[in-house]
């Protein structure tokens, strides 16, 4: 049955319909936020997944650019691969409701959120948030909800919720914050370098403002919602798992004192084969269940461990961060390279400049089309956890690692009036145990300070975790893969000394307390200032010159009207000054040109035929020109490409011409000086002037000299 609820919500009205379009979904929802609208769709199989050991969700958020009144450019003419932006948005949602879903339901599910209109005012992301909870909410799918999500900015000191796109670029502080009724779930966002007490006060200011949509989406629930579809709980615990448990944890806690990673994998699989041999035998099912014992009693180790011992499985203490290195230009043709390990975990960044060519076009319902002269792309190839694996095109978790240290550098790089080149950073996971993404942020900031870019400050980031359970708490600062696989949280913060630049937080557990967030995010703060101090052994500030392999670009300034003459008919004058010069040029409406070469020699001649060609007529100065007209009563001669005055009769020489032609003709290369330009830019030229300050004749008025001799 149709139902509809409406809220007031951050000024503007929010509306959530169900049950009028998509109704062979098992939940389908319309979110409308100021003339924003998105279809949210939820579907699930009717039999459980057999042969697997996780939840097979899939969540994909897509643009439609009908909705902003578009048609997609390319050759089809129609929306193709996702975008960044469309990758980003369904890792928002995904890492809010997977939670949610009980543990033991295996069902292939499929969350659909389509942004059917936009109106580049309200981020339809969030609304996606929103309405994949209540899609999930309403269905028989079994889920644990309410969900919602809201954005945070922060305005001359002010929270606002959901900034509009104008609103949005006044603020410091960007966040979106996800949360249902234990506390928050998911936290994405940064900040023009904001204090730990400030970006907590954001977040709980989010959580407190989507409990009213929490309070709509039980109501529609209770309106017309399905009873949820039985399935089987994840049975854990029984004779079975007591006698596993029992016999693998004394092998276990003999594999945890292996210091590497796939030594120490490679002897827990031994372990774990050994238990599924003696317990599980042929039977499938059995052998499952063996595995998943032989799980639970690693999980039980390494929270043991921490909860009695205040004792990591790798020897460190809560607090403690790995042995950590840092190496900059490594490599002798880039332009900027470096290479930061910490533990086991090891990146290489590499930064590369290029001119305005090299932008990068980004199509958008929010902002439209934009143009990024700052990209950071992160590859994570399978050897750096010692895997066999296709090579294809950038996952999701890349391109979302890849943003997050992308957004934790934007604040640092200087503003392009000051540094006018298109930056491309390139990270190279070439080990990983942990954090890759912070690593990738540090390795990030050396490269950039390698390649001469002048930052305003280092940022480096750092992993927290957490394990709560039987009223004890731990938080981890910078965690381990496996700490990360059997912990409830993993909250990454990036940063200067000053304040955070970026982070993102998802959680295994329920909700988050602002007690604990707060903890952690203090405790990541004297982890980052750590990190910091080995950073700047390596490198404390950037370099003062760039790698002699990077392009210099040098801006100069031309009147806009003299576009025209720099470009020349057809392009000609452009292209003969690239060609003779092998410079890169990029000319702007404004009338700002900027020249790139590695070679200075190369900018400088550039330059002078630029100006060459742009150059204004002034009065009083001297021009070589060409006549390239000869009249009864004068020559025109260019000055300057394609700038021409006139020489009138009785201005050619010191005494009287009596006819134009006896001293002038057409290509005669003649000093001139400007004597006026009209209201008109009519120019006035005098070759006679020029003779008179030089005291001497022209070269006809000499031959005609020689020949009155004769």
């Amino acid at each position: 049955m149709y139902q509809k609820i409406e809220r007031e919500w951050a000024g503007r009205t929010l509306v959530i319909e169900t049950d009028k379009v998509a109704k062979q979904a098992d939940g389908a929802v319309l979110v409308h936020y100021g003339e924003t609208v998105v279809l949210v769709t939820a579907v699930t199989t009717r039999v459980e997944r057999e042969g697997i050991d996780f939840f097979p969700l899939t969540v994909n958020y897509m643009e439609m650019t009908y909705a902003a009144g578009r048609i997609p450019g390319g050759f089809f003419k129609r929306e193709g691969r996702p975008t960044e932006r469309e990758v980003l948005s369904s890792r928002l949602i995904d890492r809010g409701i997977r939670p949610l879903f009980p543990k033991g339901f295996r069902n292939e599910t499929q969350v659909i959120a389509t942004v059917l209109s936009a109106d580049r005012q309200n981020d339809p992301s969030i609304l996606g948030i929103i309405g994949a909870s209540a899609a999930l909410q309403i269905s028989a799918i079994p889920f644990e909800g309410p969900l919602a999500g809201v954005k945070v900015g922060r305005v001359n000191g002010n929270f606002i919720f959901n900034p509009t796109t104008e609103e949005l670029a006044k603020s410091d502080l960007e966040l979106i914050v996800s949360g249902n009724r234990e506390g928050v779930v998911m936290v994405e966002g940064g900040g023009q370098m904001i204090d730990e007490e400030a970006v907590l006060e954001a977040i709980f200011a989010g959580y407190e403002a989507i409990k009213p949509i929490l309070d709509m989406q039980d109501e529609l629930r209770e309106r017309g919602g399905k009873e949820k579809r039985p399935y089987t709980p994840l049975q854990t615990g029984g004779p079975l798992w007591d006698e596993v448990k029992g016999f693998v944890k004394p092998l276990l806690t003999s594999a945890f004192e292996i210091s590497h990673k796939i030594e120490r994998r490679d002897k827990m699989h031994e372990i774990v084969q050994e238990a599924v041999e003696r317990f599980g035998g042929a039977d499938g099912e059995v052998a499952a269940e063996v595995r998943r014992a032989c799980e639970d009693a690693e999980r039980q180790l390494v929270r043991s461990l921490i909860f009695q011992e205040q004792r990591r499985f790798d020897g460190r203490g809560p607090t403690d961060i790995r042995p950590i290195s840092s190496e900059v230009g490594l490599l002798p043709r880039t332009h900027g390279s470096a290479l930061f390990t910490r533990g086991e975990t090891q990146v290489m960044a590499v930064t590369t400049f290029g001119t305005s060519e090299d932008e990068k076009k980004v199509e958008s319902l929010l902002v439209g089309d934009m143009y990024k002269t700052f990209m950071l792309h992160y590859n994570f190839p399978p050897f750096s956890v010692g895997e066999v694996s296709f090579l294809r095109a950038p996952s999701r978790r890349e391109v979302g690692h890849g943003f997050l240290a992308e957004r934790a550098l934007l604040p640092i790089l200087p503003a392009a009036e000051e540094f006018p080149y298109t930056i491309r950073v390139v990270s190279e996971v070439l080990e990983s145990n942990g954090s890759s993404s912070m690593a990738t942020v540090c390795s990030s900031c050396l490269s950039l300070m390698d390649a001469g870019v002048p930052v305003k400050a280092s940022v480096a980031g750092i992993a927290m975790g957490l394990m709560k359970g039987d009223g004890q708490v731990a938080i981890l600062t910078d965690i381990a893969g496996d700490e990360d696989h059997h912990g409830d949280m993993d909250f990454k913060v990036a940063g200067t000394a000053k304040g955070i630049t970026a982070l993102q937080m998802d959680v295994k557990v329920p909700g988050l307390s602002k007690a604990i967030m707060g903890q952690a995010l203090n405790q990541a703060r004297q982890a980052r200032l750590a990190v910091l101090d080995v950073m700047h052994k390596t490198l404390e500030k950037p370099r003062a010159e760039l790698s002699r392999h990077a392009p210099r670009i040098v801006t100069i300034q031309i009147n806009p009207d003299r576009i025209r003459d720099v470009v020349g008919p057809l392009g000609k004058n452009i292209r003969s000054i690239i060609e003779k010069t092998g410079c890169k040029i990029d000319i702007e409406d404004t009338g700002a040109i900027k020249i790139a070469s590695p070679s200075a020699e190369a900018i400088e001649e550039a330059i002078a035929l630029v100006k060459g060609c742009s150059q204004d007529a002034e009065v009083g100065e001297v021009y070589m020109g060409k006549v390239k007209k000869i009249m009864d009563f004068g020559a025109f001669v260019e000055i300057l490409p394609g700038i021409e005055g006139l020489v009138h009769i009785s201005q050619i020489a010191l005494e009287r011409v009596g006819k134009v032609s006896d001293v002038l003709k057409v290509g005669d290369e003649i000093q001139v000086k400007v004597l006026e330009i009209d209201g008109n830019g009519k120019i006035r030229l005098s070759r006679k002037a020029v003779l008179a300050e030089e005291g001497r004749p022209g070269p006809r008025d000499h031959e005609r000299d020689k020949r009155r001799d004769v």
